[in-house]
């Protein structure tokens, strides 16, 4: 029987996204840098020439220009030369740090901060948690619309079994910024001398307030792409199961690792025994009961609905010890930093995720490839390794070139408005709204033009186009002080 045009561009859609292999690791960290060296640059001007306090037009598309225009560069025309890129940008920050003399500081009487200081929030909002947030969520906006024209190359694409790709370590690190904020309830209770453990049933019933929502995301989605036959990669999550589901499921079954009785010892060390435990169990269980291969390559329809999913379904282990993981930094990163040590506890855990996805990848270790169809247990200490170094690069970067104020807790926020490009705070404030538009753009593209029939220079137009509306709606729902919480 002849296929119809729709069927044969269908048919090309899923192919261009399917049995790929990767890149290596090393491209991928290339490739990520310029978000980093991009915050260099805002640093740099903002605190050598205050470029960024006297916000207009200029500013804004000067911001844009560095917070998303870089990385959609990065990911799409330089992709190849992600170094040539990098210099690009790092140049012009190095020229205004050597040749400008930054404006004189402005002497607060010894008395303010000393009268703030008891009034404090031991869990204040810091610039780095923003930016690595923030740069997150725009990698995350764009590569989603990318990955469907040829500019995006497929090595960035998600890979079919095993290897890595920036779109394989996208997913994760989506997974992981959420348990770091997260977080926050859990380092509340730690550091209150009065708090009392939260119930089972009252921490079910929260954590089930903020699954449903995600669920009926879940259920929107998979209601769109079947009703108008959207070309899908059904090895990434299963026939009905979607990233939605993925999010919507992670609070209850936290919740429930959260009934353990833990006392009042270390969370960060709570939680990342939590998520050992569980990645390591997850991957004993694939590779001892034949999971591993029945998600690979067994019969999808043997175990009917299940099974349908079977990727999903599985791999949601290994997205539940990511977030785990998460929720362990931001255990330490959250807090105040009264003591000064941050930075070594920082270093400390990213050292320690990253020797251990080192020794289960290793040849002479475990040999343990990465796959994040599976989200086994090397690809949840490749996003945990790939993440704290993220938030250490973006900790040196407002340590060493922006000013800390700590002279009361209205100077603070004024330190953390100055330390922050306005279209990052946009973007975190607002994060699952701002990636709830970025797909229903996304649907709206490939149903209006054939992605795969555009040339380079049509394809940036459209992606930058793309860019600018979803900036625009982040910027304005924070203009209007709107935080849309699903």
């Amino acid at each position: 029987m002849t296929k119809t045009p729709e069927e044969l561009y269908k048919l090309r859609k899923e192919a261009f996204v399917s049995n790929l292999a990767g890149g290596t690791i090393g491209e991928i960290n290339l490739v990520t840098a310029i978000a980093p060296i991009s915050y260099i640059l805002f640093a740099v001007l903002q605190s050598q020439l205050r470029f960024f306090s006297s916000y207009g037009p200029v500013q804004l598309i000067l911001d844009f220009i560095l917070n998303c225009g870089a990385i959609l560069l990065a990911t799409t025309i330089y992709a190849y030369q992600p170094l040539l890129l990098n210099i690009l940008v790092l140049s012009p920050a190095v020229l205004i740090y050597l040749t400008s003399s930054p404006p004189p500081k402005v002497s607060k009487p010894k008395n303010v901060g000393k009268e703030s200081e008891k009034s404090q929030d031991p869990l204040p909002k810091k610039a780095f948690i923003t930016v690595y947030r923030g740069t997150m969520m725009v990698i995350t906006c764009i590569a989603i619309l990318a990955v469907d024209f040829h500019v995006f190359p497929r090595k960035f694409a998600k890979v079919e079994n095993w290897g890595t790709s920036l779109m394989d370590l996208g997913v994760g690190s989506f997974v992981f910024s959420s348990g770091v904020v997260s977080a926050r309830t859990v380092v509340k209770q730690y550091l209150s001398p009065t708090s009392s453990s939260v119930s089972f049933a009252r921490r079910m019933k929260t954590a089930m307030r903020s699954s449903l929502p995600l669920l009926i995301l879940g259920f929107v989605r998979l209601a769109m792409v079947k009703g108008v036959e959207y070309a899908e990669h059904v090895t990434e999550y299963g026939v009905h199961w979607n990233f939605f589901f993925t999010l919507g499921l992670l609070p209850p079954f936290v919740a429930l690792l959260q009934s353990i009785p833990t006392g009042k010892r270390n969370p960060t060390v709570v939680y990342v025994v939590l998520s050992l435990f569980v990645a390591a169990g997850y991957q004993i269980a694939l590779k001892t009961t034949g999971l591993e291969e029945y998600v690979l390559i067994g019969d999808r329809h043997k175990y009917g609905l299940l099974g349908m999913n079977k990727e999903g379904a599985s791999s949601f282990a290994g997205y539940l010890a990511i977030f785990l993981a998460g929720m362990a930094t931001g255990t330490y990163v959250l807090p105040r930093d009264k003591e000064g040590k941050l930075l070594k506890t920082m270093l400390g855990w990213a050292g320690f995720w990253i020797l251990a996805f080192w020794i289960s990848t290793e040849y002479y270790g475990f040999g343990i490839g990465v796959s994040r169809r599976l989200a086994n247990l090397s690809y949840v200490f490749w996003v945990a390794a790939f993440n704290s170094s993220q938030l250490v690069a973006f900790y040196l970067v407002e340590k060493l070139l922006l000013p800390k104020r700590q002279s009361g807790a209205a100077d603070e926020k004024e330190a953390y408005k100055f330390n922050v490009p306005r279209v990052l705070e946009a973007f975190n404030r607002n994060g699952l709204p701002v990636f709830l538009v970025a797909n229903l753009l996304t649907g709206l593209v490939n149903v209006s033009v054939k992605t795969l029939d555009v040339g380079r220079v049509a394809a940036m137009g459209i992606l930058t186009a793309y860019m600018v509306v979803i900036t625009a709606f982040a910027l304005i729902l924070d203009y209007k002080n709107l935080s849309i919480k699903l």
